[in-house]
């Protein structure tokens, strides 16, 4: 049984998750603990962050072993935006979207081994 760990509202844009993200669909968790691990930047931290609450999910609500999890399925949606001002050139403001997402992280436990 999958399960998952959703992190909603991260002030990061989903640009900056993409590259991250896909890397670690058909992983074991902790070969991608360790990956994330020398990821500088605050962009690993939080995907870290949302696969150890996956990972503690599957074990104490579905009751599967942790060394045996796999990375199901990551994937990152965009959510609203927060606009802010700029200052422009001859006293006018620009607008500026400061981009929000949801990060979703789904791991179940590998078949056959």
């Amino acid at each position: 049984m999958p399960s998952k760990a959703v992190v909603r509202n991260v002030g990061i844009s989903t640009k900056r998750f993409m590259p991250l993200v896909g890397t670690l669909k058909g992983k074991r968790v902790q070969e991608a603990l360790e990956a994330l691990r020398f990821v500088p930047g605050p962009t690993a931290a939080k995907v870290a962050e949302a696969l150890k609450s996956a990972a503690a999910n599957a074990e104490n609500n579905a009751n599967q072993n942790p060394e045996r999890l796999v990375v199901v399925a990551a994937y990152v949606d965009g959510s609203f935006f927060l606009p802010r001002s700029r200052a422009r050139s001859r006293g006018r403001v620009g607008r500026v979207k400061r981009r929000l997402s949801h990060l979703t992280i789904v791991v179940d436990e590998q078949e056959g081994a």
